[in-house]
């Protein structure tokens, strides 16, 4: 998905993950989705996932339960950082950013409606089911689009590919830095 001329010539933020596998550079949309991405930005600029991992794969081989199948990397926080942090953020829609769950996207994670707070997840491939009226999550309101990766999606893919027991990975993947690059 091209990003329209606007948005590129407003300079949005990029950060960079250095993790055991490699770098992932990600540019994070604060005009479109600006509670979520200046959210994780907070965490970026405050070291939180500054070793923090990458812990949780999503494919096809590891959902035997879940109709609706998606494939994504989850990353959160550092160990010793886990209870601090801000507030959980409301739940900003696909339906209104217009930032849809197409390969590279990055989303935030969440429970419910108002319960995100630092957990993101990457997605591999389209996943429009985890679009605002996508089935994902039974509530039918989707997750909260805000970026996508510029560079190392090729490190997502291979961190997805490792070996895992469920869900969870057997390793999970270091976040050595966490921090903007622009």
């Amino acid at each position: 998905m091209a990003i329209a001329p606007s948005l590129a010539a407003q300079g949005l933020p990029h950060i960079v993950f250095k993790t055991e596998r490699g770098e992932i550079e990600m540019e994070i949309d604060t005009v479109r989705a600006p509670i979520s991405g200046n959210n994780f930005l907070r965490y970026v600029d405050g070291g939180f996932f500054t070793n923090g991992s990458f812990y949780r794969v999503v494919r096809p081989d590891n959902q035997p339960n879940d109709s609706i199948r998606i494939g994504v990397i989850q990353g959160g926080q550092a160990r010793e950082k886990r209870g601090q942090g801000f507030p959980a953020i409301e739940l900003e829609r696909t339906s209104v950013t217009g930032i849809k769950h197409v390969d590279g996207t990055i989303s935030m994670a969440r429970a419910g409606v108002t319960s995100a707070t630092s957990s993101f997840f990457i997605c591999l491939g389209d996943q429009p089911s985890l679009d605002f009226g996508g089935m994902r999550n039974p509530d039918g309101q989707g997750f909260a689009a805000f970026g996508r990766v510029v560079r190392g999606l090729d490190v997502a893919r291979r961190i997805q590919g490792e070996a895992a027991n469920g869900q969870n990975l057997v390793a999970p993947v270091v976040i050595h830095n966490a921090s903007r690059v622009k």
